[in-house]
C-alpha cells in the first residue's frame, strides 16, 4: 500500500486469469453446441476486463480549476478519427502532444486518456503523472517505463500495462478523451497507480484542467 491507500501495478495478473480459464473449456466441451460455448466463454472472460473504477466527468474541484488549458495533437485535430499508427492495428505508440495555458504556479502536469464507449465500461489506455510543470507537450511514442529521465511517472492502464494502450475497440466508434490536469504540487505516488488513485491524489491540487477527444474504429 501506498500514499493514499493505492495499490501498484498487478503485473501479470491478465495473463494469469487467462491461463486459469482453461477449465472453462473443459467443462463445457461436449455438453453445450459449438455456439453457445462461443457465446459463453466471451462473457465470462470479458468479466475479468470490466476496469474498477466508473467515472464519468473530466471536471476535477480545486484552486482555480475553472481555467481552461488547451491540448492539442499534431496527429489528429479534435473530434476527428485517431492515426491507425496510434492503435493497436499499428505501432501502439502514444500520440504527440502539446498544450498552452498552463497556470504559472504549476509544478507537475497529469494526463489521463479513457474511453466512456467501452462495451464493459470507461477502459483507461494511459495514466501518466508529475510531468515537469514547465513542459510544452509530450513527444510521439513516449517509453513504456515506470519513471522517465525528467521525473515524470506513469501508472497502470486497464490493459494491466504501464504506460500507453491505445485504440483497440471490438465494434463501433469510439471517443478518446485525452484529459489535461496542471498541479499546484508533485504527487508522492509510486509508479503503478491506477486512474482512481490518481484522480484521489489530485483533489484539492488542480490549478487547470483541459481535454482533447479523438475517434477510433477498427
Amino acid at each position: 500500500m501506498g500514499l493514499y491507500g493505492c495499490e501498484g501495478a498487478c503485473e501479470g495478473g491478465f495473463e494469469e486469469t487467462i491461463t486459469d480459464l482453461s477449465w472453462i473449456k473443459r467443462h463445457m466441451k461436449g455438453r453445450y453446441g459449438s455456439m453457445n460455448r462461443h457465446l459463453l466463454l466471451i462473457v465470462i472472460v470479458s468479466l475479468f476486463f470490466i476496469p474498477l473504477h466508473n467515472e464519468t466527468s473530466a471536471q476535477i474541484k480545486g484552486k482555480g480549476s475553472d481555467i481552461v488549458i488547451s491540448l492539442k495533437s499534431p496527429a489528429f485535430e479534435a473530434g476527428k478519427m485517431i492515426p491507425d499508427v496510434y492503435t493497436c492495428k499499428g505501432k501502439n505508440i502514444s500520440p504527440p502532444l502539446t498544450w498552452s495555458n498552463i497556470p504559472k504556479e504549476t509544478k507537475s502536469i497529469c494526463i489521463i486518456c479513457d474511453d466512456p464507449d467501452a462495451p464493459v465500461g470507461i477502459w483507461v489506455h494511459w495514466v501518466i503523472y508529475n510531468i515537469p510543470g514547465d513542459a510544452k507537450g509530450l513527444s510521439e511514442g513516449m517509453p513504456c517505463k515506470e519513471t522517465l529521465k525528467d521525473g515524470t511517472v506513469q501508472g497502470r492502464n486497464d490493459f494491466y500495462k504501464t504506460g500507453y494502450g491505445g485504440p483497440c475497440p471490438p465494434f463501433g466508434n469510439h471517443r478518446y478523451f485525452f484529459k489535461i490536469y496542471a498541479l499546484d504540487t508533485r504527487l508522492d505516488l509510486k509508479p503503478g497507480v491506477n486512474k482512481k488513485c490518481l484522480l484521489k491524489a489530485m483533489e484539492g491540487h488542480v490549478l487547470g484542467q483541459g481535454q482533447l477527444m479523438g475517434r477510433y474504429k477498427k
